[in-house]
């Protein structure tokens, strides 16, 4: 599957530098800064435009403010998500995805459109 990756499905050591994990399995580094529980819904969300905290917190009725918070400060050091301050009052901060996130909006058409057809095919299987 990746680049010299053995056959029998070894994973990469986690002590290995994302740079030379990354040229070993592209497939291996995406999914360390994409994978999780909630990155990819916020990119999904971003894809439309920018958007406020509150904007995406009810966009999102089940991540907490927390982890929202968390995973858009990984998302914005990994470079897929600008986070930009408007000094006006009441101030407020919009996030945005960058030029890399924006890459993302054929994946996530993908994913969609997997989903979609996933769950069509399992609720035939189940009537």
């Amino acid at each position: 599957m990746c680049d010299k990756m053995g056959a029998n499905g070894i994973s990469l050591p986690e002590s290995m530098d994302e740079t030379t994990k990354s040229q070993l399995c592209p497939v291996v580094y995406a999914v360390s800064k994409l994978g999780g529980k909630w990155k990819l819904i916020v990119v999904h969300n971003l894809i439309e435009g920018p958007m406020r905290f509150g904007e995406l917190r009810r966009a999102i009725p089940n991540i907490t403010q927390r982890m929202l918070t968390l995973t858009l400060r990984e998302l914005e050091e990994d470079g897929i998500v600008n986070r930009e301050v408007f000094e006006v009052v009441p101030p407020h901060v919009e996030y945005s995805l960058t030029e890399i996130g924006q890459g993302l909006e054929e994946v996530m058409g993908s994913l969609g459109d997997w989903g979609r057809s996933s769950f069509e095919r399992r609720q035939r299987a189940v009537a």
